[in-house]
């Protein structure tokens, strides 16, 4: 069975919402599939796709065919999260500056408060 990764066309007219699926290649575009992997809205800019690229890998490894628009995806998604995964780690480490700044704070506003009584 030759397994293909592509775009299932769901949504309203003028409205469309794309679903990447696994599907056998010789099933139509809207017919039955093996799993989804994500989802795609082609009026959004910007971040326009979420693909779970772990089952994306696995499915790739055992022989699935990306089509050219999924394959695109694939590279922008793996793009965005080799770049989001330095900025988590920084969002990680404010929280706990602002805690300690925050922890300071109250002891002041508690010694003018009885500073002033």
């Amino acid at each position: 069975m030759a397994v293909s990764i592509r775009l299932r066309r769901e949504g309203a007219l003028n409205r469309p919402d794309d679903k990447a699926v696994v599907a056998d290649s010789r099933s139509p575009r809207d017919g039955k599939f093996i799993e989804m992997l994500g989802t795609y809205d082609p009026k959004k800019t910007g971040q326009n796709s979420v693909l779970k690229l772990d089952r994306i890998d696995h499915w790739i490894s055992k022989g699935a065919q990306p089509s050219d628009t999924v394959r695109s995806l694939i590279k922008k998604n793996r793009k965005q999260a080799a770049t989001a995964a330095p900025e988590a780690e920084e969002r990680e480490e404010e929280p706990a500056q602002e805690e300690a700044s925050a922890d300071a704070e109250p002891t002041e506003s508690a010694a003018s408060s009885s500073a002033s009584e």
